[in-house]
């Protein structure tokens, strides 16, 4: 590892640590912050020559399903409070029709997990940060809760957790007041499994997404990427997301 990784690593545990100290910040009777990310898996499992990312085919994609977005929000705890407009949403479906042709696509928009995310750029305390496998995070112990991170979003994926949490997937710690977005189920990844939403639409029978390592020339998600042509969501802002879209 280098010396700049077990830099922020220390920098980060170390800010985690004084939290807790400090009285912890309490996401439910009990349960500190800093107790339930120890249960993950080690950041430094996360490695440079890996490049995690989603490949969605637009086709294959049916209008009105929704198997992604429930999958999504019951591995991670979401829960609807009543109120859409404050409702964390990992993962949204969007309907997109061409008017000139009239031709209609249903996709899932999530966190795009760029090359280049501007929500790192803007965050003040580097809550915000990119693992070396390409994977976009927010560490809970030292986000504030600015929103530059949402505001810098150009895919609309980040929210701020405005209720308390409970009863919590103890894999995926959230906090209120904290940003949060999706995080491909890095839990789920770092113990080689699929995310949510991949395993949902394959069980579903659909199989329109696809996930793994886009630096492996043999696997699956690259062999198709280079095979035929993709779509990056807004590729004119150069931030090479690690989310595609094939048939947009």
């Amino acid at each position: 590892m280098s010396a700049d990784a077990n830099e922020a690593l220390s920098r980060r545990g170390f800010l985690a640590i004084s939290a807790a100290t400090l009285g912890g910040v309490m996401l439910a009777p009990g349960i500190r912050l800093i107790e339930i990310a120890g249960a993950r898996a080690p950041e430094q499992a996360a490695s440079k020559r890996v490049r995690w990312g989603l490949l969605i085919d637009t086709n294959k994609c049916a209008p009105g399903c929704d198997d992604c977005v429930k999958a999504c929000a019951t591995e991670n705890g979401i829960r609807s409070t009543g109120h859409p407009r404050t409702d964390p949403q990992w993962i949204r479906k969007v309907e997109l029709k061409d008017p000139r042709s009239g031709r209609a696509h249903s996709a899932p928009v999530m966190c795009q997990h760029c090359e280049h995310p501007p929500c790192v750029d803007v965050c003040p305390t580097g809550a915000s940060f990119k693992r070396a496998d390409g994977i976009v995070l927010v560490d809970r112990h030292t986000c504030i809760g600015c929103r530059y991170c949402i505001m810098a979003c150009p895919y609309k994926a980040r929210s701020i957790v405005f209720q308390d949490v409970t009863d919590q997937n103890p894999d995926v710690p959230r906090g209120k007041g904290c940003a949060e977005g999706c995080t491909l189920c890095v839990h789920r990844v770092d113990r080689d499994q699929q995310p949510a939403c991949v395993e949902a639409c394959a069980k579903a029978g659909h199989n329109a997404m696809i996930f793994g390592d886009l630096n492996d020339p043999q696997s699956e998600i690259a062999r198709r990427v280079a095979k035929y042509a993709s779509t990056q969501i807004r590729a004119d802002l150069k931030l090479n997301p690690g989310v595609r879209y094939q048939g947009l």
